[in-house]
């Protein structure tokens, strides 16, 4: 392989391992959360905030992260808000004053999403002033789970898909455990590897069971998922021990990389590995992963 094929190759890669939610109408536990070990810290406007006080809580989030990011954020966390479906008034009116802000979030999760078109909205009412904002639709129904290859596709803005497992299982008709909800993860998989963007898990509701967050953790991990939602800040730990790289697969990627690139081959079996350039992009991501974790 040539002497610039790494530069071919992913550089760099942002660490989504862990998302934790915080309540639109609770700013106080804010400073708490951006003290944790979250990656990124997901505000809601949604489900956690009463209808009566949608407006004022929009305003004060808003005006809480200009404030948060005019100081220095961190570059490792990133900070979200989950805006109101699209579909609704106050949806319209969450974008329509990002669009109006001008210190915004890191990226915004839009939920309910039924269709790529929905994202083609939000991008031409947001890109021309906010060209960094990244987009990650909420995947909860079964229309949405139906267009979630183009749906994940639909624009560079998207940076993941998140699995909205709890009102999607409603919506099948069924419990919102690991087997009834497999199929939907594993086409949420090929829509997210498809489109070469981060897969975040559903959160999972066992506040008690850290044994049963760890298992199901690794089971998302194992099928291809890069992240986990969390809803309380004990789950943090687990979470990000599953998605991080371990000192042995740091070191063995970095061993395989310096080989294949020692070659000219572009397919060969190296150390009982077959390796090419997907595998090779795998292996950057980790390393990547691995820096932004520890610098």
């Amino acid at each position: 392989m040539s002497q610039n094929s790494k530069s071919q190759l992913p550089p760099q890669a942002n660490p989504r391992r862990s998302l934790l939610f915080v309540p639109g109408a609770r700013l106080e536990i804010f400073p708490k959360a951006l003290a944790g070990a979250t990656d990124i810290i997901c505000i809601d406007l949604e489900d956690a905030v009463a209808d009566d006080i949608k407006d004022t809580v929009r305003g004060e989030v808003i005006s809480v992260i200009a404030n948060h990011k005019s100081l220095g954020a961190d570059p490792k966390k990133e900070i979200w808000i989950r805006v109101n479906s699209i579909r609704t008034a106050t949806g319209m009116a969450d974008i329509l004053a990002l669009a109006q802000a001008k210190i915004v979030p890191d990226g915004i999760m839009l939920p309910k999403v039924l269709s790529p078109e929905e994202i083609r909205i939000v991008r031409d009412v947001l890109s021309t002033k906010h060209n960094d904002l990244k987009f990650h639709p909420l995947i909860e129904t079964t229309e949405g789970l139906k267009w979630a290859y183009e749906i994940a596709k639909s624009s560079h803005k998207i940076g993941s898909l998140v699995l909205g497992g709890f009102d999607l299982s409603a919506n099948l008709r069924v419990e919102p455990s690991w087997n009834t909800l497999l199929l939907a993860r594993q086409q949420m998989v090929l829509a997210a590897a498809n489109a070469k963007v981060d897969l975040l898990d559903m959160p999972y509701f066992g506040l008690g069971d850290l044994s049963g967050l760890k298992l199901e953790t690794k089971n998302a991990s194992e099928i291809g998922f890069t992240g986990k939602c969390a809803i309380h800040p004990e789950q943090i730990s687990i979470i990000n021990a599953v998605f991080s790289p371990s000192a042995e697969e740091v070191a063995k990627a970095k061993d395989l990389i310096s080989k294949y690139e020692a070659q000219s081959k572009a397919f060969v079996e190296i150390d009982g590995v077959l390796l090419e350039k997907p595998i090779l992009e795998r292996l950057y991501r980790t390393l990547a992963i691995a820096e932004r974790i520890n610098n």
